[in-house]
């Protein structure tokens, strides 16, 4: 069928980045920093750079994306929503907590089900119409998809405004996951989900993490939950369908067909800037992965709207050490504040980014960039992910510009890999990248690092 980390992925392996702190020294002019993101799975980067882009001299950025599966590119679009509604239209607390549980919740409650079947109606008249996209989510650039591409984009959200909940069945096709997986450690599961949590995630510096609600998600594929609201109608955002081998040859099945085993904590919960997030009491963390998760989303939601950086309120600082204080918890004063931002009228009162572009490209489509002249010598950032690494080359050089920065993730977090195969990964990923004239900007250490990272160095007989 597929293994624990599916053949999809949903969220990344690695913590967010905020890809300009390492675009700045490749890009010394105010022409706009390109950026190419091939198989980042989720909107982590994109969140976190354009968030923090008034932390940077001011210039243009225009972000391309590549991924393996229409669903994530349509997820982007959702998310990248969620993140640009504008204060009037939804509080920051509730946009937190409704990001998060449209980006890892298996079951998610009906309201915001009902959000998404909204938008869903928005994202139609958007992909079938590029003017009207251009008018209400200027954002995003669709022009260079292949027409039948924009189509199965558009029978993607007519599936996600269906109201029928059991078109998508994700508490069956997620214990299916698990039967399948686990084969006859099934009915011990809780006993392989506490091996795993002690003996892999934390060993890999994921502390952070609780064991609790490590494994409700591994149990259920519930990562963020509050006490508001019932958690019953399925996030058919996770759905996405898979050609399945049998003996009488290929049969496509819609399930779920995402990660299983590493969870969603590790893109927005395992790191932070706030130190009293992080503190630990008799070597136990007092804050849990998803606690960490909700401030970071937060606090990036908050640099989206006002240009500032967010500052933890004093009455949570004084109870960082008790589990009572909330972590999304903000006051009116803060709230009125998020008012000042002014709102682009022509975008359904959306957060107005400027200079700030999202292009997706057809899918799969890095082996044939550097066949077309526009993008040759192109782009001052290249990401990829460890699924994607392969796709580094001689070829995917030619649109690199000079003194490139390249980041590609590790396997630090692919928590079924034994410690072995992620020092050979290492090895093998320095080596590809050495072949097309990457050098280390810092050596990578396979058990510590999420991200090998290069500077690539133009030959002068390289055309």
């Amino acid at each position: 069928m597929t293994d624990g980390f599916g053949s999809i992925t949903y969220w990344g392996f690695s913590p967010a980045l905020d890809l300009q702190e390492y675009v700045s020294a490749t890009n010394e002019n105010d022409l706009p920093v390109n950026i190419l993101l091939i198989g980042a799975g989720d909107c982590r980067h994109i969140l976190k750079t354009i968030a923090q882009r008034h932390r940077h001299r001011k210039r243009e950025i225009k972000v391309y994306v590549i991924e393996s599966n229409l669903e994530l590119l349509a997820r982007h679009m959702l998310l990248l929503r969620i993140a640009l509604l504008s204060p009037q239209e939804m509080g920051l607390q509730e946009k937190t907590r409704l990001f998060l549980e449209v980006y890892g919740n298996s079951l998610i409650r009906s309201h915001s089900n009902q959000f998404i079947m909204d938008q869903s109606n928005e994202f139609i008249k958007c992909v079938t119409d590029l003017d009207y996209m251009k008018d209400h989510m200027p954002i995003f650039e669709m022009s260079s998809l292949k027409f039948k591409e924009r189509d199965q984009l558009e029978a993607i959200f007519k599936f996600w405004r269906n109201p029928d909940g059991k078109v998508f069945d994700i508490c069956k096709h997620w214990d299916d996951r698990l039967r399948h997986h686990l084969g006859q450690r099934y009915d011990s599961k809780r006993g392989v989900f506490d091996w795993d949590h002690s003996m892999k995630l934390c060993e890999k510096g994921a502390q952070m993490v609780n064991i609790h609600e490590y494994c409700q998600w591994r149990s259920s594929g519930i990562a963020f939950e509050t006490t508001e609201g019932n958690y019953d109608s399925p996030n058919k955002t996770l759905a996405s369908g898979l050609l399945i081998k049998t003996d009488r040859g290929g049969i496509a099945k819609r399930g779920y067909w995402g990660d299983i085993v590493t969870s969603p904590y590790i893109t927005f919960g395992i790191e932070c800037d706030e130190e009293s997030l992080l503190k630990t009491a008799n070597g136990v963390h007092v804050k849990t992965s998803k606690d960490i998760s909700e401030y970071n989303v937060l606090s990036l939601l908050y640099e989206l709207t006002n240009n500032e950086k967010y500052v933890l309120p004093k009455q949570e600082k004084k109870h960082s050490k008790k589990e009572t204080a909330t972590l999304t918890e903000i006051n009116e004063e803060e709230e009125e504040e998020e008012s000042r931002l002014k709102l682009d009228e022509s975008a359904q009162g959306s957060i107005k980014i400027e200079d700030v572009t999202i292009h997706m490209l057809p899918l799969n489509s890095a082996s044939d960039l550097h066949k077309k002249m526009k993008y040759q010598r192109m782009f001052h950032l290249v990401y990829f992910s460890n699924s994607m690494v392969h796709l580094l080359n001689s070829d995917i050089s030619k649109v690199f510009y000079d003194n490139t920065s390249v980041i590609i993730e590790t396997a630090k977090f692919m928590l079924e890999l034994k410690k072995e195969y992620s020092v050979q990964y290492v090895d093998k990923i320095n080596a590809m990248a050495a072949a097309v004239g990457c050098q280390a900007s810092v050596p990578c250490n396979p058990e510590k690092d999420a991200f090998a990272k290069f500077v690539f160095c133009r030959k002068n007989d390289v055309d």
